[in-house]
């Protein structure tokens, strides 16, 4: 970076600029016009040791640069000792850089802040104009509501310099100087004011923002303009992996971050495998080899040692051999039908350790199960599967939202052949994240989250963000009309218009052949993505509001958080143990077991004005023809009720434990008496079983007349039943029920019902269950030409049971 003599820090002219800068006491009525007192009282307002300071390393870069301009002007290329110049370089990057302000601090909206002064005139500097110049052409691009947040201005001064380069990576994120100006514009980005007082005593001390610290909301805005640093869709979750699950990170982690992305850059050009014969357009994106971290290839329950190599279309596996010529097996990546999943392996056909991946081309393919052993960790495997699974993912991507493999209709318009490449490099880049977050130790516990296109495969909302991707990628200005275009015959409506990218790029519909182009939400989201007060410097660069990507991104994220959030409601009831289990069903259903309590009360008499009081209430819905109407009342009583108590709980006065369930532990138990009382639990449930499939049997008995004289009497019964039904009005058969119900613990009457339920218990008994056959065990083989073969075990009576 050309401009690295203007980055330096001048501590001298910081202490010249408290002078220059004071507009209460300006320099010339400093020396004239005061009495001595008030001279003496404006030099105490000094701290005199910044002052010192100020001087000291003024001097000690004077004698640098003395020295620098007296050593020899060329130097031996071999020395690798820095010399005194660079030390103090070094040294010197511990403060943060300050150059001549030229922008006017006092804005509208208040006093900059430190660090927005310096991004805005260090970006203006980097765009070959003063921060006075930038801030009058802002002014005269937008509106005066726009300009006037200082927040803007950081923005147009931070993306006018970004959108001067569109390679994979910005070749400035090399340069400490650049990484500490960014880290300095994310600050100024969420801090982009501050008062008097505070101004003046930053300005008195060393400017150094090491111990500074970024929130998510500057992090997640500025990281994504930055070429290969971070996508929209996933920014927040790479956020929440540097951070470690805190709210903000540190420029040591800022920097380490960027240091590692750069390795694994740097590390891809020194790729080459002379066994692979690369096609044309595939690069090598990672090796999976070393003797501390062996990949194992099962097959035949025999793993056997080898070198993996991903590349951005297929897999390689070499085998390690003794003796002989190495064999080199590749499998696409590309093809439809390619999966990956996480599987277990082991000795002897067994799933021990769980470590491994299955990954396969399509059904009609052997699958290839690679073990990765890791001896410093666990997330080897899940790393590897995120890496294969977003190589999938992307093809995936570009058959559901591109264009076909050879339509002609990508040569109208703009840079839409490159649309395959630019997708590419969004898997590209976020597979180098990743690593670099592998080698920093800073990852989340499902790797996938990190990488763009595995991520939105699951995410809600995330068909909405790769429809935006795809506008992106394939999207760009018309150079032919619309009638050159062939179109396909058969479209929706939602096709009856072309989809438009912020910067006029078009998307054509026949390249919308997904079927979530269909959808409310995609329809929604393009007729409300008009921008209006906003300054668009690029595609992915807009000033003052968020690019269509960003827009799908912030609601994917937003639904993505109510899922989690459900879903961790969801693991928090999930309590282990059978015991604590049955606590809460009964916990649960409390008002349920409220409710029959109080009514057997009312069947039992025990409040007799009660019962008589509920019994006149039932006739009278019966006899007055009100029965259609208590089931709508119910509901509307229910959702008022509910109303009500969200109405109480957003006023808080229900309290923060309102609808908490709350259960008491289950006393500590050893091992022995968990496997004992595991036991006892599954006797029972097998005895209920049992008392079930009995009672089944004996109903298949009376209904397929296992007993004739049984079936009889039960079809008797069944038929006076229905001609009763038939015959007589079915207010007058509720009442009677209702009646025989509230009657049966009553004295004249409680005789009886007892003699028939034990009539009826004893009719039961003497029903017999249906007999049940079980059948001897035959093991079912599949042979080499997929024909199923049953293998005849010897001869087994079979078993019949009558219950």
């Amino acid at each position: 970076m050309g401009h690295n003599t203007q980055l330096k820090p001048d501590p001298f002219y910081q202490f010249a600029q408290l002078w220059i800068n004071d507009q209460s006491y300006p320099p010339t009525t400093l020396l004239m016009g005061h009495s001595i007192d008030d001279i003496k009282s404006r030099l105490n307002d000094f701290d005199g040791s910044a002052v010192q300071d100020a001087l000291n390393i003024w001097v000690s870069k004077t004698t640098n640069f003395l020295n620098e301009v007296a050593s020899p002007l060329v130097k031996n290329v071999q020395d690798k000792n820095p010399s005194m110049g660079n030390a103090y370089e070094l040294s010197d990057m511990e403060d943060f850089f300050l150059t001549e302000q030229t922008i006017d601090g006092r804005t509208p909206g208040g006093d900059l802040s430190l660090a927005a002064i310096v991004s805005i005139e260090q970006f203006s500097r980097m765009n070959g104009l003063t921060g006075k110049k930038m801030q009058k052409i802002f002014k005269a691009l937008v509106p005066a509501h726009v300009s006037n947040d200082a927040r803007n201005l950081v923005e147009y001064c931070c993306f006018r310099f970004l959108s001067r380069d569109s390679s994979e990576i910005h070749p400035s994120l090399k340069e400490p100087a650049f990484q500490r100006l960014v880290f300095v514009t994310m600050l100024a980005w969420e801090h982009p004011y501050t008062n008097e007082k505070e101004f003046r005593d930053t300005i008195g001390e060393k400017a150094s923002f090491q111990r500074k610290l970024v929130g998510e909301e500057a992090f997640v805005r500025i990281a994504p303009a930055i070429s290969g640093l971070a996508d929209c869709p996933t920014v927040h979750n790479i956020f929440k992996a540097l951070s470690g699950g805190q709210k903000t990170i540190s420029f040591q982690v800022w920097s380490k971050y960027i240091a590692e992305l750069l390795k694994v850059y740097e590390g891809r050009k020194s790729y080459s495998v002379k066994e692979i014969s690369l096609i044309p357009g595939e690069r090598i994106l990672c090796l999976g080899s070393s003797r501390k971290r062996p990949v194992l290839k099962w097959e035949n329950n025999i793993a056997w040692p080898g070198k993996l190599t991903l590349t951005n279309k297929a897999l390689y596996y070499e085998a390690i051999r003794l003796k002989g010529q190495v064999d080199v097996i590749r499998m696409d990546l590309t093809k439809l039908g390619s999966r990956v999943e996480k599987t277990r392996v082991g000795p002897f056909g067994s799933d021990l350790f769980d470590s491994a991946i299955s990954v396969t081309s399509g059904p009609e393919f052997k699958p290839w199960v690679l073990e990765f052993v890791d001896l410093g960790g666990e997330m080897r495997r899940d790393v590897w599967y995120a890496f294969i699974k977003e190589v999938i993912s992307l093809y995936q991507f570009i058959r559901d939202f591109g264009p076909k493999e050879h339509d002609q209709s990508v040569k109208h318009i703009y840079g839409a052949q490159n649309g395959y490449s630019r997708a590419s490099t969004y898997a590209i880049n976020g597979i180098a994240r990743l690593q670099a977050l592998q080698f920093s130790k800073k990852l989340l516990d499902e790797p996938t989250k990190l990488v763009l296109f595995s991520y939105l495969q699951n995410a809600p909302y995330g068909e909405i963000v790769c429809q935006t991707l795809a506008v992106h990628c394939w999207g760009g200005q018309l150079i032919s009309r619309f009638k050159e275009i062939e179109y396909d015959d058969v479209r929706s409506e939602v096709y009856s218009s072309h989809v438009y990218d912020i910067d006029g790029g078009v998307y054509l519909r026949k390249w919308m052949r997904h079927s979530s182009w269909n959808s409310s939400a995609s329809v929604a989201f393009w007729k409300n993505s008009s921008m209006k007060h906003t300054l668009v410097l690029s595609k992915n660069l807009v000033v003052a509001d968020k690019t269509l990507v960003e827009k799908a991104a912030v609601m994917c994220r937003l639904k993505y958080a109510e899922v989690e959030k459900t879903q961790a409601t969801i693991h928090a009831a999930m309590i282990e143990g059978i015991p604590s289990n049955i606590d809460l069903f009964k916990e649960l259903m409390l008002p349920l077991t409220v409710i029959a309590k109080n009514f057997e009360k009312l069947r039992r008499w025990e409040e007799p004005h009660l019962t008589v009081s509920f019994l006149a209430f039932v006739y009278v819905l019966i006899y007055r023809n009100l029965l259609s109407y208590v089931f709508p009342v119910t509901l509307m009583v229910l959702a008022t009720s509910m109303l009500v108590l969200k109405g109480l709980k957003e006023q808080g006065r229900l309290g923060r434990s309102f609808g908490k369930v709350t259960i008491r532990d289950q006393p500590p138990s050893n091992t022995i008496e968990k496997i004992i009382a595991v036991k006892e639990a599954m006797r029972d449930v097998e005895k209920y079983m049992q008392n079930i499939n009995v009672s089944l049997l004996k109903i298949r008995t009376i209904i397929l007349a296992g007993q004739p004289q049984i079936t009889t009497e039960v079809a008797l019964v069944l038929l006076c039943g229905s001609t009763i039904l038939l015959t007589v009005p079915f207010r007058y058969i509720i009442s009677f029920l209702i009646l025989d119900l509230f009657t049966q613990e009553l004295k004249f009457r409680k005789e009886m019902v007892i003699k028939l339920k034990s009539f009826l218990k004893a009719r039961w008994a003497t029903v017999p269950a249906a007999p049940v056959s079980v059948l001897p065990f035959n093991t079912v083989n599949i042979d080499a030409k997929g024909q199923k073969k049953v293998a005849n075990d010897p001869p087994k009576l079979e078993r019949t049971r009558d219950k």
